[in-house]
This record gives C-alpha cells, structure tokens and sequence, in this order.
C-alpha cells in the first residue's frame, strides 16, 4: 500500500482534530486571495526575492467574525494564484490535486490552527525583517550544528547570501526549478538544476534546508523521502509549513513570521 503524501497525512489529522473540537460543521467563512508583494513583505530593501520579481504569490486566508473582525490569518505560496470562499468544510472538500487547490487548503488550515491556538507565526514578515530572518537562521544553524556543509533547496536569494557569508561559499549547496537561475553564480555558489541535483545536493549536504512551499508544489515528499532515506539534520523554513510542521512533527524554522 503506497504510504499517503505528508500533506494528506496533515489533513486526516486536521480533520480528526476538527471533529474532536465539533468544529468540522462550522459556519465560519474563509477566504482567500492574493496578495501583492507589498501586501505580503512590505517594502524590503533587496529586490530580488521572488515574490518581488513576480514568480511567486501570497495566499492569505482569513477567518472573519465579521468584515471588520479577523480572528486569525494563514498564509501561503504559491505561483497559481486565485480567490476562494467557504466554510471549513468546503475547504476539507477541496481536492488537492493542483498548486492553486493545495495553498488555497495549506493557508486555510494554518488560518484555523493559529485561530485554535496550535501553531503559529503563520503570516509572513514584512521590510527588513525577511533578511534579518535569513542571517539569523544561518546563525542558528552555525551555533546548534557547527560548521558543516548545508544544502539549500530553492533559492531564497537572502537565505542563500547568509549561508556563504556564514559558512563559505564552498560549503553551501543550492537547487533551484527556475531556469533563469541554473547554472548562475550567486554569492559564490553554482546553483543546480533542481529537477535532477536534489539528490546529489541531499547525498553531499550534513544539513538541508527547504521552504514550505514544497507542500505546495508537490515536491515536498521526494524531498523529505531522500532526506529521511540518508539521515540528513533538516529544517522547514517559513510560514507556508507552519500547519503542516506542527501536525507532523516536522522541524520547523521561522524567525519573524506574524500571528496576524
């Protein structure tokens, strides 16, 4: 029997949870659209994080009392953007079966569970604080781990340029789908082509970090597969996987996300 993907794993447990709080015939509305990059991070100095550029959008989902009353916000990437309105049970309805399906149910389920109070910084930080994060989790990893050879799937510009200020150039990996990037030198690091480098990535890395936005794409399980299969150190980072990390026991890092 094939073993369900994590985020199916997420939504029976999401489901039980909302049984077991009598709230899965909830009349609560959750909404759902996207955001401008401004919306979203503010006004950062650096311009090249992708949400900027145009390659990616925020989903926000809201769970409003009432117009002028919003009891909790989820967030999530994605590059298929679009608009959604339901109940919690609509949302356990919606079939994940596309990037757009997926972020609209992955922000609806940190919407409910930061409102539950099970998770949180589940919106996303905004001006100087996405590159302030980044500095900080290469910090992090460097006084938890020590110095070792990190992996980094999909670039995440600043991420990236805290990793090889921290650890060197030489000892940061880094995977990315866009074509634009493969084969690019940034900050002193090569980046490979995703589609056939995250296992070699994985296999040369003692620590791989990758985004949330995975469980929208649909490559978080082949990713988490071959971390698990070569007993690599991990960390999920950003508010996209704040549900999903909490209901799966999932190693977590996020430094500055918001809880509204």
């Amino acid at each position: 029997m094939t073993t369900p993907s994590i985020l199916l794993q997420a939504k029976e447990k999401f489901a039980k949870l909302l049984e077991s709080r009598g709230l899965q015939d909830l009349q609560i509305s959750i909404s759902a659209e996207p955001l401008s990059s401004e919306e979203a991070i503010g006004h950062p100095t650096r311009r090249d994080f992708p949400i900027v550029e145009g390659k990616e959008k925020m989903i926000e989902a809201r769970i409003e009392r009432s117009k002028d009353q919003v009891l909790a916000k989820g967030q999530a990437f994605t590059d298929q953007p679009g608009n959604f309105t339901g109940t919690l049970q609509d949302l356990m309805d919606l079939p994940l079966d596309n990037n757009q399906h997926r972020a609209f149910f992955i922000a609806g389920m940190n919407a409910v569970l930061r409102h539950l109070r099970l998770t949180d910084r589940t919106v996303h930080c905004k001006d100087e604080d996405p590159e302030k994060c980044s500095r900080e989790i290469a910090a992090f990893l460097l006084e938890k781990h020590g110095r070792l050879r990190v992996g980094l799937i999909g670039l995440n510009p600043a991420i990236l340029q805290a990793l090889s200020e921290t650890f060197g150039g030489a000892n940061v990996l880094c995977t990315d789908l866009n074509p634009d990037n493969i084969n690019k030198l940034k900050f002193g690091v090569t980046i490979w082509d995703g589609h056939i480098g995250r296992d070699d990535l994985i296999l040369q890395s003692d620590l791989i970090l990758f985004s949330g936005t995975t469980l929208v794409n649909d490559t978080f399980d082949g990713i988490f597969g071959a971390i698990k299969k070569l007993n690599r150190t991990y960390y999920v980072y950003g508010i996209t996987g704040a549900g999903v990390c909490q209901l799966m026991n999932l190693n977590r890092i996020c430094f500055y996300g918001r809880d509204c």
